[in-house]
């Protein structure tokens, strides 16, 4: 099994999934590339201590950026959506 580090890069705090987070208990992470959705699950539920119930993944493609005359790509990421077990939460700011 991969290392909770390759699985998980880190949470993806917005507005939006805050809302998701708060109304339906579902939160959003970028995650590596390779990890699969088994992977995911059994991360979070090992470091965050909650039930998963479904995992959602979506690849987001690399963008065009402009730097002066220079055309570049950004790199492509994944995203995964967890539904946490009704009662349960996520708290990311705990320990602060």
């Amino acid at each position: 099994m991969a290392h909770i580090e390759d699985v998980l890069v880190r949470p993806l705090l917005t507005e939006k999934s805050t809302k998701e987070g708060e109304k339906f208990n579902k939160y959003l992470f970028e995650v590596g590339l390779k990890s699969n959705k088994h992977q995911i699950k059994a991360a979070i539920e090992k470091l965050y201590d909650v039930k998963v119930l479904k995992v959602n993944t979506s690849i987001t493609p690399g963008k065009l950026k402009k730097y002066g005359k220079a055309v570049k790509k950004t790199s492509k990421y994944k995203k995964a959506a967890v539904l946490v077990e009704q009662g349960q939460k996520i708290e990311f700011f705990r320990d602060i």
